[in-house]
């Protein structure tokens, strides 16, 4: 053991060295739930059977348990109102700004057209922002004299108000993988299953003339089995009972009952609550005594009441003489289930509230697993634990029969009920009425009494009327062990069969009784009484069946049975006829005996649970048959238990030989044999009663492992065959599927008795152990201070207590084990071997204990290494249940024999030792095997292998810890050398470790408190120490520190192993990953809400032991990347500087040796275990010593360091705030600035970052090729932490509680990025990748900028930025240019913050920017640019810009100017002024846009005209360009989003061209000209205008060669997301020779994919592409202003129909210019303006087509050709000469309108200015010949399809062939070719609409013929139809069409004119085009 420091000896006093974690075995009194234990009265001599089972079930919980055990995550559940502590952060995304209500002002419709004299205010500004109110400054901005005080500033307020517990905000990782939950097992209870309380309301019948009796229960009409006891109740009068008064000598409290709850087991839909009536027995049958009940009404009382008198008399009378015998009277049932599924079916019911403060209890934790459909379906359907109350009234009952009263009757009776309601046709029923109010029963009901009459707690101080608990007889088996006293027998006598031998004999009963003897006074009062009436009789009688010589019987008689049965005991049955009719002589007994019947019970035990008994009234011949059912705690009513309980007592009382056992006598000879006998027969007991004696039996067993038995003088040792029965117990109760078994594997009986039952035989525990006050059991990171007196240190001299001294041999255990053993000589290999328990010595002299006397834990283990076959399959199998006993019998026996203060090693036997090693090597080896060769059963290895690492977790509590890591360390090698999978093998290890570091005590044995300076691989410095830069250790041990070493693995050995396993299992797959993440993450979390590890100096030593963690997780950086491919990095010389891990030290202590990294073929991690490896991460940084930390940080290697700042941006990524607001309510341009920025950063850090690639991400693409890495890493729906799952179910206070604790997470982690980046300045200041450094910090920095943060947080962050400006200014805004935009850009974004504080730091931060960029010129000139074009960007990109805060924060920059008082002299402040007015100028566009929101044209036009204004600013001018695009994109306009990139190149191309000439680069915008010709108005910026030279212009990154073909590159796949796939090959034209210039042949490769993908997709969708659709938008009308009579055509979606876009502006126009202003035109017909209301504004929209001259046509040849460089358009206006729009065929015109637009489409806008109209009009006949032509070239196209489309050809035929309609083909040919034209100007017209019509023929038939190839059989009738057709309208055709004009042809010699004739013929449609 190393000796510590002094201030290392005051933690160990603090966390304690090794605490006394002495198990503490106390009794725990257990619950019982009545005043006292139903137990047999004290002085009763009891069997000593019955004797065990009173102590089983009365004595206390025998609980060993240890101080601060526990989870460490329980901590979660003691702090509910956390979040109440905590400090609401702001977030500019939870607040809704308050804004001033504005006027709705409508836009101002001031025209935006493209003239080029426009006017020049645009961009201007007179707005004096002097006239505003500045924010308030900060104070602390300039005061600061040194870096040094500003860093010591910023760090005290960074520290102020911290969060302490990273993971008190972190949410609790997956229950799934907590294997080191052991779940304590529930208290051993009496079985209950759904309790139903029913109260009895009313019974009454129509009449009331005698008193008469209820009787409930409940039956199962599918079990065919009755479930409950009988509950007796009646509500008579006083009057009715008065009648009694002479049977009922007194009336105790317990039977006045009215209530009962019933329990129900296993819900059914065919359990029926059946309630019987019964009245005073009578003269006459059932039917003679209803029939009075039958007829008479309560209405007709008044009219019968000398009947109702005379009946009230009689039955009196019956009474008074016959009032002790009852008689079956009616019955009525209720279907329980329906009844509380529905509270009503056809009944009255109504609310209840009789119930109350009812607790909705799981029932089914007592019951067995069932896997009956029935019980599955049930448990959902019928809730019995919460259904609503409801009072259930019955109005009819059923009359008895007295033929059938038997249960087989009833039931028939109720099959008949459920299958038809008719039921009353065939049973006679009687008019009555039962109330009953049925409600779930609560836990605990007032005044309630146990089935054995005892009350129940609590008990009422009044007396009241009692509810009784009525006993269940479950359906199906209920496997829950006894664990109260209960003994009672339930008669059921069933039938009486004496028929002719007594011919007087017919009013039979049957008087039972319990009899203690032959005497009459020998009945005992142990039958348990009715209602109203003695708690216990002596006798009772059956109901009487009047004149029924073989009655049925249905009484069930229940009797409390004596706690000891002797010979002399059983039941007394006594025949007896009752005679009805009154003899002569009143004092003459009603009563004639019959005969007798006797049942022995003594011999209880055997008899089966529920038995039929034949029994013998004067005769031998079976007359009388009866059912018995015992339901006792006592008796076992199993043979193979009776047995073996019985010779077991036989062995310990002074039995007499032979014994009876059952039927036959065990001489003493045999007793043996018969014992050993009885022992292996106890697995063929049934699976019930095994279980209801379950405690018992494994008592016994235990007793006789330990007990050497005396028989007949002989010693006989049945140790081995007691231990094989207990095994084979464990392995029944596993392997049955009835019973429950927790996420262990433990099969839940088993668990229960070893936590509470479980005590070592034959011990007085009571007197030996501690009566002191116990420790309670807690979890050992619970917030309870445990404080100094859990340690006691050995670290004080008695004379100095500061001077260290040798530890004692306790702590020599670890250290050997730590440094000794670890060397690896080799294990013991000592197999126990066999030795009689009688002659087994102690090997050990230093051990005390008794001579001669096993102790049970020793034999246990003895037995367990000396199993053979299946015995120890079993035993390995289930170890989990000899583990724990192990433990618990060593728990008992330390604290018995008082060994606390022997030191651990001396504890146990070396013997014992053996044992335990040789089961632990067992054990392993079994699971290796399992996982070898059965794939199958790897669950079953998972569960031995936690079961063995929770042995050995207990075990670190019981003996010497050195041997307990000798454990540990065999199993890692053992597990090591086995051939699995390495997934396999590391899950499994990690399990076991996991519940391994769970001990309260890990962090001491893990040494954690060892100083670094004898061991560097432990680096902890005090923490006394931060500030010092001084450090003695060597760089490489420095390094070391954060790296896995071998060194460190033998000193802190359990973090070591989890460390190891934790590096490997992350090249694995992704559950392994999963699981090592989450081991790891819930170590942490324990240590952070540990109450003992709260001080900041024990979590820094905490920290230091977890560096190594750092280097695992920077190293495996690639994995938390979501793509699965290889992470780029820089260059490839950088990648050796890195160290690996150093995987040799797989061999070590852990076991592993293996490569982790051959073969990267693992998956990326998760999101949610990306962020728990993030938060340990952060832990570990937050709670490290800075300067540690500082130094490792001096001698990291540049690529290492840049990968630490790649972490910490994914940090800031990955735990960013969601906000409380619907957390996917995201905006889309939002998320595109921040992966932008996310992607930029990430290049950036990788190393190898050209401007290509930056300027690509700021335009938003994802490069998909650079480093073989698409940049999803940032992407938000991956990495966000999805904090709120499932919202919808949350209620608002959860959300808000969520969002405070998420805020604070997510500030807390930010904080600690920052803390961190501090570190690395303060760190590399002085070293030689300074730069480098410091512009990495930057961009995490700015990458935090665009991520959700806090107020808190931002300041801070702020704050840093500053002290890197005072700092580095030179170094930033020299060599990190690029970043000094972003910086710039993001602190605007944050001075339009709505939030004070946000824009008072932004503010701040961007005035300190121009200050230090001002001692440069060229330095400020570019930050003058970069600031004006970033709010230029901001304006143009974001729909919600916050003018009024910019304008403040532009107030308050000015204030700061004139307020600095150092800068007065200088040029500042003017300069300041002057930027700030043209940044106002520039908000002025802002307000304009905000007007246009609704009007994207409009919108368009103003960023068009704002650029076009900045025509002689190329950076500015760019900007916009970029703006628009982002603009149209946004609105899927790709096309022209595409183009403005276009533009944007072509302006960098024209800047290019004049730096310096290369052949590869385009030669300005000319080249453009193939992809737009409007590209050459950016060849305007001429020489005098752009200057190169010129400090900040043109020093973007975009006008670089990289950035022109970054621009191009998106403009191409903004094409291609366009359709425009032939403009994609015109893009790439230009970018292919920049890239050969560059040799980028990675890039060639991806550009010639893309080329091929865009050839294909004009291959595949070549016609089917839609490219837009053109409208022509005239406005008409003063109130449009310069608009007036202005023109545009518009460029709509593809398929876009007029009213689409005519209600789009008329919406938006009615808005501006109010309602009833403005008037749509419906038509195209010239609009005269002075015939226009001049009130009124009025707007044109007509759908116009591209027009094409005929020499166009050539170069048009595809779809895209006729769509692309657009300028003329064309739309075709009807009209006639009398001025109507339409009119007959022959005085129908037509004009065409052309018109020709300024600029070609697509275009940077999507509505052009028109500069030219043209007009020409047809005449009919023109008209006639277009509309043919049109006809004939559909049937063409439809005929000639490449595939036909059979429906389109049928449509054009349909109009063509078969037209009737006016102006069809027909028509129009008789209009125009009849007669030949009168003029001869009309000749032409004429002659070329024949030979239209003769074309027009020619392709009708060529249609027809197609047709006829395509159609289906069911079409050839409509295929005849369509030729019928043909042909007659040929026939119609021909006489017109041979018509000829010979004015045509007289000049033509007639071989010529055949020839001319052929060639019109041949080419209508040329002439056609002509025309």
């Amino acid at each position: 053991m190393m000796h510590l420091r002094s201030g290392d000896a005051e933690l160990m006093q603090e966390l304690g060295d090794f605490p006394d974690d002495e198990p503490d075995v106390e009794l725990v009194d257990r619950e019982c739930r009545t005043v006292r234990h139903s137990v047999p009265l004290e002085g009763v001599e009891l069997d000593p059977h019955v004797r065990d089972c009173v102590q089983s079930y009365t004595q206390p919980w025998l609980i060993v348990s240890r101080r601060c055990q526990g989870d460490g995550l329980s901590a979660y559940a003691e702090r509910t109102g956390f979040h109440k502590l905590l400090l609401k952060q702001t977030f500019e995304s939870d607040i809704q700004p308050q804004r001033p209500e504005e006027p709705v002002s409508s836009p101002s419709l001031t025209v935006l057209c493209d003239d080029e004299g426009a006017r020049n205010t645009l961009s201007s500004s007179d707005f004096d922002l002097r006239a505003l109110q500045p924010d308030p400054r900060l104070d602390c901005l300039l005061r600061f004299s040194s870096p040094e005080e500003l860093d010591r500033f910023n760090l005290e307020s960074r520290h102020a108000n911290r969060q302490p517990e990273l993971f008190a905000l972190y949410p609790p990782s997956d229950e799934e993988d907590a294997v080191e939950i052991r779940p304590i097992p529930d208290c051993p209870k009496e079985h209950m299953g759904h309790r139903i309380l029913v109260r009895c309301l009313s019974i009454k019948f129509e009449i009331e003339i005698e008193p008469i009796f209820a009787t409930m229960a409940l039956y199962d009409l599918k079990e065919k089995k009755k479930i409950s006891e009988n509950f007796h109740c009646d509500l008579n009068s006083d009057q009715m009972k008065s009648f009694l008064r002479g049977h009922t000598p007194h009336t105790d409290s317990s039977t006045t009952a009215r209530a009962a709850i019933f329990s129900i087991s296993y819900p059914s839909p065919d359990i029926y609550l059946v309630i019987k009536i019964e009245k005073v027995l009578q003269q006459g049958d059932i039917s003679e005594c209803a029939e009075p009940y039958m007829t008479m009404k309560e209405s007709d009382t008044t009219k019968n009441k000398e009947k109702l008198e005379k009946l009230r008399s009689q039955a009196e009378s019956s009474c008074q003489r016959l009032g002790q015998y009852r008689m079956p009277f009616a019955f009525a049932t209720i279907n329980i289930m329906s009844a509380i599924s529905t509270v009503t079916l056809d009944r009255d019911t109504t609310d209840s509230d009789s119930v109350n403060g009812r607790t909705n209890t799981d029932k089914k934790a007592y019951l067995p697993r069932r896997n009956s459909e029935r019980f599955s379906i049930l448990e959902d359907q019928y809730n019995l634990s919460s259904f609503k109350p409801g009072i259930i009234t019955i109005t009819n009952f059923f009359k008895q029969e007295g033929e059938r009263l038997s249960d087989e009757d009833l039931f028939k009776v109720l099959a008949d009920l459920k299958r038809t309601s008719n039921i009353q046709r065939r049973v006679k029923t009687i008019s009555g009425s039962v109330k009953l109010d049925v409600t779930p029963a609560p836990d605990t009901v007032a005044a309630c009494l146990s089935p054995e009459i005892i009350p129940i707690k609590p008990v009422p101080e009044k007396i009241v009327r009692p509810i009784k608990e009525v006993l269940e007889f479950p359906s199906s088996d209920v496997y829950v062990p006894h664990c109260i006293y209960r003994n009672l027998l339930y008669v059921y006598p069933q039938r009486l069969n004496i028929g002719s031998r007594l011919a007087s004999a017919r009013n039979i009963t049957v008087k039972i009784q319990f009899m203690n003897g032959e005497e009459a006074s020998s009945a005992l009062p142990v039958i348990f009484g009715k209602s109203n009436g003695p708690e216990f009789v002596s006798e009772t009688y059956t109901p009487v069946t009047y004149h029924n010589k073989s009655p049925d019987f249905y009484e069930e008689v229940k009797i409390r049975l004596p706690a000891r049965l002797t010979e002399r005991h059983h039941l007394l049955f006594t025949f007896i006829h009752v005679s009805c009719q009154a003899r002569q002589s009143q004092s003459a007994s009603p009563e004639t005996l019959i005969g007798y019947s006797v049942r022995l019970v003594a011999r209880l035990s055997r008899t089966v649970s529920r038995s039929t008994t034949p029994c013998t009234p004067r005769s031998h011949k079976g007359l009388f048959s009866l059912e018995l059912q015992a339901v006792s705690s006592v008796h076992t009513q199993d043979s193979y238990l009776e047995r073996f309980f019985a010779l077991c007592h036989a062995l310990e009382g002074k039995a007499m030989f032979p014994i009876r056992v059952g039927e036959e006598k065990v001489p003493e000879h045999k007793l043996e044999h018969e014992l050993k006998l009885s022992i292996i027969s106890l697995s063929a007991a049934a699976l019930e009663p095994l279980v209801l004696f379950l405690h018992l039996v494994l008592d016994k067993l235990f007793h006789l492992i330990m007990q050497p038995m005396v028989i007949a003088g002989q010693t006989a040792n049945l140790a081995q065959i007691a231990f094989e029965s207990v095994v084979s117990v464990v392995n029944s109760l596993h392997s049955s599927q009835e019973l429950a078994k927790d996420q262990q594997g433990r099969n839940c009986l088993l668990a229960t008795y070893l936590y509470f039952v479980f005590r070592l035989p034959d011990t007085p525990l009571e007197g030996v152990l501690h009566q002191e006050a116990k420790y309670s059991t807690m979890g050992r990171a619970t917030a309870t201070s445990v404080g100094n007196m859990l340690l006691q240190s050995r670290i004080r001299s008695s004379s100095n207590p500061d001077i260290p001294v040798p530890h004692s041999t306790e702590d020599t255990e670890v250290k050997d084990i730590m440094v000794g053993k670890v060397q690896g000589s080799g294990h013991p290999s000592r197999m126990s071997i066999f030795v009689d328990a009688s002659s087994h010595t102690q090997s050990s002299p230093s051990t005390l204990r008794h001579s001669g006397r096993k102790q049970f834990h020793e034999e246990l283990a003895l037995q367990m290494v000396v199993s053979t076959g299946v015995c120890r399959e079993n035993v390995y199998k289930y170890a989990w249940f000899f583990f724990e006993l192990l433990v618990k019998s060593m728990a008992q026996y330390v604290s018995q024999m008082d060994k606390r203060g022997i030191p651990r090693k001396s504890r146990f036997s070396d013997r014992f030792k053996d044992d335990i090693t040789t089961i632990v090597n067992v054990v392993t080896a079994e699971i290796g095997t399992i996982l070898v060769k059965q794939q199958k059963e790897l669950e079953q290895a998972e569960k031995v292998n936690i079961s063995l690492a929770f042995f050995l977790y207990d075990l670190m509590s019981l003996m010497d810890r050195g041997f307990v890591f000798n454990l540990v360390r065999n199993y890692c090698n053992q597990m090591s050398a086995k051939s699995v999978s390495m997934a396999t093998l590391i899950s499994m290890r990690l399990e076991f470790l996991r519940v391994l570091c769970s001990h309260e005590h890990y962090l001491n044995l893990s040494l954690y408190f060892s100083s670094p300076a004898s061991a560097p691989a432990s680096p902890s410095p005090s923490v006394t120490s931060q500030t010092s830069s001084s450090c003695s250790l060597q760089d490489q041990k420095l390094v070391a520190m954060f790296d896995l070493s071998q060194e460190f693995k033998q000193q802190h050995y359990l973090t070591g192993l989890i460390l190891t396993e934790l590096s490997a299992a992350l090249d694995t797959e992704g559950k392994v990953q999963r699981k090592a993440i989450n081991a790891t993450y819930s170590l942490l979390c324990a240590h952070d809400l540990d109450a003992r590890c709260s001080k900041p100096e024990v979590r820094t030593k905490i920290a230091a032991l977890y560096l190594p963690l750092v280097g695992i997780i920077i190293d495996s950086i690639n994995y938390l990347d979501f793509t699965g491919g290889p992470s780029a990095g820089g260059p490839e010389e950088d990648f050796e500087n890195i160290p690996p891990i150093n995987h040799s030290v797989a061999m070590a202590i852990a076991g592993n040796p293996f490569n982790t990294l051959s073969g990267k073929s693992c998956s990326t991690l998760t999101a949610e275990a990306s962020r728990s490896l993030l938060a340990c991460f952060l832990w570990v940084m937050k709670n490290a010593e800075q300067g540690l930390v500082q130094r490792w940080l001096a001698d990291t290697p540049p690529a290492q360091l840049g990968r630490l700042l790649e972490l910490l941006t994914i940090c800031v990524s990955c735990l960013e705030y969601r906000g409380k607001q619907s957390s996917d309510k995201v905006s889309t341009q939002a998320l595109q600035k921040s992966q932008q920025a996310k992607a930029r950063l990430e290049e950036a850090l990788l190393g190898g970052m050209g401007a290509r690639g930056e300027m690509m991400k700021r335009v938003g693409a994802n490069d998909r090729t650079l480093g073989q890495r698409e940049n999803l890493r940032w992407r938000k729906d991956l990495t966000q932490w999805r904090q709120t799952n499932d919202r919808q179910d949350k209620s608002k206070a959860e959300l808000d509680q969520e969002a405070i604790i998420g805020g604070n997470l997510a500030t807390e982690a930010n904080l600690i990025v920052l803390d961190l980046l501090e570190t690395i300045v303060q760190a590399v200041a002085l070293g030689d990748c300074k730069d480098n450094a410091v512009g990495g910090v930057l961009r995490v920095l700015l990458h935090s900028l665009t991520c959700n943060q806090s107020s808190t947080y931002l300041s801070h962050c702020f704050s840093t930025i500053r002290a890197l400006i005072v700092k580095f200014g030179d170094v930033l805004f020299e060599e990190e240019a690029e970043q000094c935009a972003d910086l710039c850009q993001k602190v605007l974004q944050y001075c339009s913050s709505c939030v004070d504080s946000n824009r008072s730091q932004a503010c701040a931060t961007l005035y300190l920017v121009m200050r230090y960029s001002f001692s440069s010129a060229s330095n400020f000139s570019r930050v003058k640019m970069q600031v004006t074009m970033s709010l230029a960007s901001l304006v143009g990109k974001s729909s919600d810009v916050r003018e009024e805060y910019l304008r403040r924060s532009f107030r308050t920059i000015l204030s700061y100017a004139e307020e600095d008082s150092e800068m007065q002299a200088t040029q500042l402040p003017a300069q300041v002024d002057e930027l700030l007015k043209n940044l106002n100028s520039i908000l002025l566009d802002t307000v304009k846009m905000k007007e246009f929101q609704e009007d994207p044209e409009m919108l368009m036009d103003l960023m068009y005209r704002i650029a076009k204004n900045y025509q002689t600013s190329p950076d500015l001018r760019l900007t916009w360009l970029q703006n628009m695009a982002e603009k149209h994109n946004g609105r899927k306009c790709f096309t022209e989003s595409a183009m403005c990139l276009v533009h944007a190149a072509a302006l960098v191309a024209e800047y290019l061209s004049m730096l310096e000439d290369h052949k590869y680069l385009p030669v300005g915008s000319v080249t453009f000209q193939n992809i737009s010709a409007n590209v050459l108005e950016e060849s305007a910026v001429s020489d005098d205008i752009l200057s190169p030279d010129e400090d900040g212009v043109c020093s973007g990154c975009y006008f670089t060669e990289n950035g022109l073909v970054a621009l191009l590159e998106q403009a191409a796949e903004l094409f291609s997301n366009g359709g425009l796939y032939e403009a994609v090959n015109e893009v790439y034209k230009i970018i292919i020779p920049i890239l050969e210039a560059h040799r980028d042949f990675r890039k060639l490769a991806t550009t010639h994919d893309n080329l091929k993908r865009a050839f294909d997709n004009i291959v595949h969708k070549g016609h089917k592409r839609m490219f837009g659709t053109y409208f022509r938008v005239a406005f008409f009308g003063s109130k449009f202003g310069d608009l007036d009579e202005r023109e545009f055509i518009y460029k709509e979606p593809g398929i876009t129909h007029l009213p689409e876009i005519s209600h789009r502006l008329e919406n938006f126009y009615s808005q501006c210019l109010g309602d009833g202003v403005l008037e749509m035109i419906k038509d195209s017909t010239p609009v005269d303006k002075n015939k226009l209301n001049a009130n009124k504004a009025y707007i044109q929209i007509t759908y116009v087509e591209p027009y094409f001259d005929d020499y166009e046509m050539k170069d048009r040849m595809t779809n895209f050709e006729k769509s692309f460089n657009l300028r003329r358009f064309m739309y075709t206006t009807p009209f006639t000469k009398s001025g109507r729009p339409r009119g007959e065929l022959n005085e129908q015109y037509k004009r065409k309108t052309i018109l020709t637009t300024m600029h070609a489409f697509p275009y940077i806008k999507t509505r052009i200015n028109v500069i030219q109209k043209e007009e020409f009009d047809l005449t009919p006949i023109e008209v006639a010949i277009e509309d043919m032509q049109k006809k004939t070239r559909e049937l063409a196209i439809a005929t000639h399809k490449e595939t036909p489309d059979a429906k389109m050809l049928q449509m054009v035929l349909q109009g063509s062939v078969t037209a009737t309609v006016n102006q069809g083909p027909l028509e129009v040919a008789q209009v125009f070719l009849n007669e030949i034209p009168a003029d001869p100007k009309l000749y032409r017209h004429h002659n070329k609409l024949r030979l239209c019509f003769k074309e027009f023929l020619l392709r009708c038939g060529e249609a027809v013929e197609k047709n006829k190839h395509l159609i289906a059989s069911d079409q050839k009738e409509y295929q005849q139809e369509l030729k019928k057709n043909y042909n007659k309208l040929r026939e119609n055709l021909r006489p017109m069409l041979e018509r000829k004009i010979p004015e045509l042809y007289k000049p033509l010699v007639k071989p010529r004119m055949e020839n001319r004739y052929g060639s019109l013929v041949e080419s209508p449609s040329a002439s056609a085009c002509r025309c």
